[in-house]
């Protein structure tokens, strides 16, 4: 059984049959169409020959469908981890040469480790730093820094650059050497996949072509686009009249090689490695969980980081780059059928297929139609509207997006996304600091307290009963001193103050010394200090207190009690005031 939970494929596996195999065959037939243009596309992204993009969907499907949980997830190259290599693997070596190459394939086994790595010490609660307002900046600023740097491709110019500023700079600096062959190439390219995306289906509809037909066109339209930009490339002769064209691509398949590690190499890409595998993890997760709702299936986020990592070494071994579970092509495996993670599988013998068969002829596709088809799949990343939704729910979310928005554009990706990370939890050090409290008063006829400004409630006359919103710890414990102090001083006749906890889950040292000081304070002013609605984790703790050992007032299980009993005390005074009958807890 344990064995089961480390291997899913025991799992599945034992219960695959001629059905299920059925479904996998025709979702991977759909699925290699679609990744076969795709992948090409995003090696170029990441500086790489585009036979890479091959090798990165061939041996990772394997590994995941050994090791992963979801049934539809599809993993390979992606937009936004493709620019995050080129951006790490740029610094080391200059793009087109071995040392790049190298670079990539390190930085996919590092990823790969550091994923496994997390998925063994079940540490996927790392990915729960990066917010969704900070991931939806950062792959809309992302989005937008891949469409831009494939203008230099569809205008036949050199751009150069990870950021806006770099960006810009060179397109403006190099707008003077547009080839006009290659401007229209990518438009041909960009006006063909935009129509198969928006109206093939509906025009295949029209002339009466099956739903399940249609769909094995639509998402064979980008390869029929490949096919015809080449065919334009051979009767008009492109290469000769300055359009960048693809060259010769290596036919087969690489040689499994284990990754050779240098220590300089390794500290340079240790830290973009564990980005792009926190990145990576984040959307790989959050597509497999929304996929597998809707099945009312189980995803295992650790063993997703285990499935995950095995694939990214896998990518290693057969010479291509990080990968991660992708959006679009997890979607369509999804709306294909795929039944297990054999889909995957039988994805990857067709890649490994179109790698061995289709090599030869890319020499001839201009790159313009690659451009064209990375801008079209990342242009679905940009999503503005998160800056007016996170603006209306909260300003703090929006500093949050903003902050990562404008780092990641003017900064690149490495340095936008620590910075929305760095400032997701400023932020919310800064709310905790600060915690919300509130005067509460009992609802007339109830026994349910609730704010005295938000509800008509009655008070007992100087009693001030205060309720703690947040867990008490060291950044917000003086806060809270100071303000019982403010509250307490404003009450005339004051005789009591009861702290009701009801949302308060720890209380660490600094926090007990806190409420000691307010004890004292209290205390000194003839002030009795009760608490009410103590968790019983947060309750084991204060029992073995000097605090609570000399406590004024009282633990009541419930604000009502605590009132009652203040109530009854003043009606019914204590025979022995010198006794400290109000010490403990009250079990009325």
């Amino acid at each position: 059984m344990k064995l089961k939970a480390y291997l899913p494929i025991l799992d599945w596996g034992s219960r695959y049959n001629r059905q299920t195999l059925t479904s996998d065959l025709v979702a991977a037939i759909i699925v290699t169409i679609m990744l076969i243009p795709q992948s090409l596309a995003y090696a170029l992204l990441a500086g790489l020959p585009p036979e890479v993009g091959l090798y990165a969907s061939v041996l990772p499907l394997v590994a995941y469908a050994i090791f992963g949980t979801s049934t539809a997830l599809a993993v390979g190259p992606v937009a936004v981890v493709s620019l995050m290599t080129a951006t790490a693997v740029g610094r080391l070596a200059m793009e087109g040469t071995a040392d790049y190459a190298s670079a990539a394939i390190v930085l996919a086994a590092l990823s790969g480790l550091i994923l496994l790595a997390m998925g063994v010490f079940r540490l996927g609660f790392i990915a729960n730093f990066l917010s969704h307002p900070v991931i939806s900046g950062f792959i809309t600023a992302s989005g937008l820094i891949i469409a831009l740097s494939q203008v230099g491709g569809l205008l036949g110019i050199r751009t150069e650059g990870h950021a806006l500023p770099g960006l810009l700079t060179s397109i403006v600096e190099n707008i003077g050497q547009i080839n006009w062959y290659t401007v229209a190439v990518g438009a041909v390219a960009l006006a063909l996949l935009l129509w198969i995306r928006m109206d093939l289906k509906n025009w295949l509809a029209r002339f009466g072509v099956p739903k399940g037909v249609a769909m094995v066109i639509v998402r064979a339209g980008p390869v029929a686009v490949v096919f015809l930009t080449m065919a334009w490339s051979v009767l008009m002769d492109l290469g000769a009249k300055g359009v960048a064209l693809v060259g010769e691509v290596p036919q087969g398949l690489p040689m499994l090689s284990v990754p050779s590690f240098s220590l300089e190499t390794v500290q340079a890409l240790l830290l973009p490695a564990l980005i792009i595998s926190i990145v990576g993890f984040v959307e790989s997760i959050s597509v497999a969980q929304t996929l597998a709702a809707k099945r009312r299936e189980r995803i295992e986020p650790n063993q997703e980081l285990i499935g995950l990592g095995a694939a990214n070494i896998a990518a290693a071994v057969g010479g291509g780059y990080p990968v991660t579970g992708g959006f679009a092509r997890s979607v369509v495996n999804f709306d294909a059928g795929a039944a297990t993670p054999a889909a995957g599988a039988f994805t990857a013998i067709g890649i490994a297929g179109a790698t061995l068969l289709l090599t030869p002829f890319l020499a001839i596709l201009p790159k313009a139609t690659l451009a064209a088809t990375i801008v079209l799949a990342v242009l679905t990343l940009v999503d503005f509207s998160i800056l007016r939704k996170a603006w209306t729910y909260s300003r703090a979310d929006f500093t949050a997006v903003a902050v990562t928005l404008g780092g990641t554009l003017l900064l690149g990706v490495e340095t936008g996304i620590a910075m929305g990370v760095g400032a997701s939890i400023l932020l919310f050090l800064y709310r905790s600091s600060r915690p919300h409290a509130a005067i509460v008063g009992q609802v007339p006829g109830t026994e349910h307290y609730r704010n005295v400004k938000r509800h008509k409630v009655e008070t007992l006359p100087g009693v001030l009963s205060i309720r703690i919103d947040e867990s008490l710890y060291f950044a917000n414990a003086r806060y809270l001193e100071d303000y019982v102090a403010a509250q307490a001083a404003q009450v005339p006749g004051l005789t009591d103050v009861v702290l009701m906890c009801s949302a308060v889950n720890v209380i660490d040292m600094s926090a007990l010394e806190s409420l000691e000081a307010i004890q004292h304070r209290l205390s000194d002013m003839g002030v009795r200090l009760h608490l009410s609605e103590v968790k019983g984790p947060v309750m084991d703790k204060l029992a073995g207190t000097a605090f609570y050992a000399h406590l004024d007032g009282r633990v009541h299980l419930s604000q009502h009690q605590a009132t009652e009993a203040i109530r009854q005390r003043r009606e019914q005074p204590a025979r022995d005031p010198d006794q400290p009958a109000d010490a403990g807890i009250s079990l009325t």
